[in-house]
């Protein structure tokens, strides 16, 4: 089993998909890896060689911010926002959609689930 960025991939899945269970590898993202580093996209994670494996890991240290990286600069950019005070902070303060989404009907993902108004009936 091939352990790449601190995650075990897949067994039996073409490298491709493989790689995108990596925090911060997508499809496309994966392609460029996989062409630079010399691997056929339609290799199977568990028939790779050891050369191969290291070919990846190579590519992704030197070139890309993965896993705990860029998970920690996420937080700190979200954190950052929170405490300048901008109206995207705020939101993200309040647990509220950041991207101008209407909150009235939906947004139940973000809010949470719905809390009961009391003294609240139908007429």
């Amino acid at each position: 089993m091939a352990r790449i960025a601190g995650i075990d991939l897949p067994r039996g899945k073409r490298v491709e998909i493989a790689l995108t269970y990596i925090f911060g590898i997508g499809r496309s993202t994966s392609k460029d890896i996989l062409n630079k580093a010399n691997v056929d996209l339609n290799t199977r994670s568990d028939q790779l060689t050891e050369q191969e494996v290291a070919n990846i890991r190579r590519v992704i240290d030197s070139e890309y911010k993965v896993e705990g990286d860029l998970r920690r600069d996420v937080s700190m950019n979200i954190k950052r926002l929170m405490d300048l005070g901008c109206y995207r902070g705020l939101r993200h303060r309040k647990s509220l959609p950041v991207h101008g989404q209407r909150t009235h009907t939906n947004a139940r993902t973000r809010k949470g689930p719905r809390r009961a108004v009391l003294g609240k009936k139908k007429k």
